[in-house]
């Protein structure tokens, strides 16, 4: 899992988190069936506003010799239809067998990955 981090009008940061593909330098995030208290999302409304995005993956353990984490920033597309989006779904669907069986329905979130940071405690 990951978080991304979206900016609102108002320059609050709003993070929430995420299941993602990646595709080259692009990664993807759909909008799933799972219970919303709104269709509007702020991930995605936020994105078409102010589209420069962050991502956070990374991974906690007891032994702290085995932290790490990873940063991509990115500007963020809101693919409501289109062949792009089908790829997409196709690949998250590949790596997530939740999406197999119930297919998101909603945009797709396509972030153009343009710098990407990494830590590892090793």
């Amino acid at each position: 899992m990951a978080r991304l981090a979206t900016t609102d009008p108002d320059g609050r940061p709003h993070v929430v988190p995420i299941v993602f593909a990646l595709d080259g330098d692009t990664l993807y995030s759909a909008v799933d069936r799972k219970p919303k208290r709104s269709s509007r999302l702020r991930r995605v409304e936020n994105a078409r506003a102010r589209p420069e995005v962050t991502i956070l993956v990374d991974h906690y353990d007891e032994d702290w010799s085995r932290l790490w984490w990873i940063r991509l920033r990115g500007r963020a597309r809101v693919l409501d239809e289109g062949e792009e989006r089908q790829r997409a779904l196709a690949l998250l669907a590949e790596k997530y067998p939740q999406y197999r069986s119930e297919p998101p329905d909603g945009p797709v979130l396509a972030v153009d990955v343009a710098e990407t940071l990494e830590w590892t405690a090793r």
